[in-house]
């Protein structure tokens, strides 16, 4: 056992002795930098992904006030549910993450039942987070073929939902190939995602409103507030709440440099780092690329008009006007889209690269069915095959849109509400059942990290109600928010499964040193 950091003349890394006391072999290559670490999780967060595929939902909830405020919002209360999950990582830096810490924290008597909920509600909200990720880019894709062949109103190329599902497929199976590749090829796509995010955020930042001809007055995006949504909601609470849904689905996914720990040098201390830099980071650069794009912002219904020339999606219409109005042209326009498409490539590739690692860690204590097969790592040191089966289930769950765009609606909804409750139940733990026994690591909040554990956890409990709110008045089979029933279809097979299966044989986290 490896007690402190120097064994004999060889050097031992913090996070690999510390790996090593929770019971667990050092399998996985660790050669990712800080840095590194940080890249995954800012190109998963990915400010120009969140915030492009859900403007629309900002601007129709609420429009300029609800994203400059409800931005700031949602990012203050994330950064205390990362700054929670950051000193709970620091105890424990295993790439199970979340369902692991719910193990620890939860004792004995409810470890196995703890990791269980907690697994299974991470690992399905992620795979809804690279389902919807990478169906975005094929929308996206198809709104840039749309505008390059003519556009709406110009006899443009508009593509059927089953082109886009062709999409889709081709660019899970891309993810899936990147990611077979060794960790140092993905450490070095990582940081060009993450160089890539942060110089298309400044870029679109400055260009969009320099170029646009009409530019809206700070009066008009610090203070308009957009009550026409034509979903027969009039409440303005009620409406700047649906509207902060654009932000707090951007912000979420954080928990890749948790899963990336077993690969991470000195986890222990840059496994909280990634965490609270990406989060950091990303709410002030994502605040300046939605002010930026919201100065060009001067007529809200025809940018959400379905016969405009981008079909009503609403950034594209933007940047597609911004360029026409100038140069007579749109072309600029759909390079800068390209820009922000290259991004949600870059935003799924790390998605999937954290979900593999999910999927392996979770298989490796026999969670998942057929767990052999997932936890298994090639010569390379790579969980290939539980990549491949990350990207097959993510295609799987977008073949909903092909039934109806509600169903889809729902798959998404469980990439926030589920992703949240599973960053929320070992936080909750650490706070009650853990409160005397939690030991912290290098990185720890001190004597106010119940306070701030309580604060995450209440914040959790508030966005789960209010994501699950109707969006649309009167409630139609067309409007209905599906996602309680998502979640709850979800909880329920997670508790039948507990019940009538799992409590028998899964045991929580299993060690696997011998001896």
């Amino acid at each position: 056992m490896f007690s402190g950091v120097e064994n004999g003349s060889v050097s031992v890394d913090s996070g690999h002795a510390r790996l090593h006391e929770l019971g667990y072999k050092q399998e996985l290559n660790r050669d990712l930098s800080v840095v590194s670490n940080f890249a995954f999780s800012f190109s998963i967060i990915s400010v120009l992904t969140g915030v492009t595929t859900l403007y629309n939902t900002g601007l129709t909830y609420g429009g300029p006030v609800s994203l400059a405020y409800g931005w700031l919002i949602a990012g203050a209360f994330t950064m205390i549910v990362g700054l929670s999950m950051s000193e709970i990582c620091s105890s424990y830096p295993t790439s199970g993450g979340l369902y692991y810490w719910s193990a620890k924290l939860a004792g004995p008597g409810w470890a196995p039942f703890a990791s269980w909920i907690t697994g299974w509600f991470n690992i399905v909200g992620q795979w809804a987070v690279t389902t919807s990720i990478d169906y975005s880019l094929a929308q996206l894709i198809s709104v840039i073929i749309l505008l390059s062949t003519g556009g709406n109103n110009g006899g443009g190329y508009e593509a059927s939902k089953y082109v886009v599902i062709c999409f889709h497929g081709a660019i899970l199976l891309l993810h899936a190939i990147i990611n077979s590749l060794p960790i140092t090829w993905l450490s070095l796509f990582g940081q060009v995602a993450a160089a890539w995010n942060l110089v298309g955020v400044f870029v679109l930042m400055i260009l969009i409103p320099s170029v646009a001809t009409e530019r809206a007055s700070a009066k008009f995006v610090f203070t308009h507030f957009n009550t026409d949504n034509g979903e027969g909601i009039n409440s303005k609470v009620y409406i700047f709440v649906l509207g902060l849904l654009m932000s707090q689905y951007t912000l979420t996914g954080y928990d890749a440099s948790a899963h990336m720990t077993e690969e991470t040098k000195s986890a222990d201390k840059n496994g909280p780092r990634g965490i609270i830099s990406s989060i950091g980071i990303s709410v002030i650069v994502g605040w300046g690329y939605i002010l930026g794009i919201t100065f060009a912002v001067t007529d809200i219904s025809y940018l959400l008009d379905e016969n405009n020339d981008a079909g009503g999606y609403a950034i594209a219409e933007i940047f597609y006007q911004v360029f026409k109005s100038r140069y007579g042209t749109g072309v600029g326009g759909i390079i800068c889209l390209g820009v922000v498409a290259v991004a949600i490539f870059f935003c799924g590739m790390s998605s999937v690269t954290s979900n593999s690692r999910m999927a392996y860690a979770f298989s490796r204590d026999g969670a998942m069915p057929f767990s052999s097969v997932w936890h298994k790592v090639n010569n390379q040191e790579v969980p290939i095959n539980a990549v491949w089966l990350s990207a097959l289930i993510s295609f799987c769950m977008a073949l909903t849109s092909l039934g109806s765009s509600v169903a889809f609606q729902a798959m998404v909804s469980i990439a926030t509400i589920g992703l949240y409750i599973a960053y929320a139940l070992p936080i909750f733990f650490r706070v009650t059942l853990a409160r005397k026994s939690f030991i912290p690591g290098p990185f720890n909040l001190g004597r106010y990290g119940i306070l701030v554990g309580w604060i995450a956890v209440l914040w959790v409990a508030t966005i789960s109600v209010l994501f699950s709110l109707p969006v649309s008045y009167p409630i139609t089979n067309e409007t209905l928010n599906y996602t309680p029933v998502a979640v709850g279809c979800l909880f329920i097979l997670v508790i039948t499964s507990w019940i009538f299966g799992a409590r028998h044989w899964f045991r929580g986290p299993i060690t696997n040193i011998d001896g």
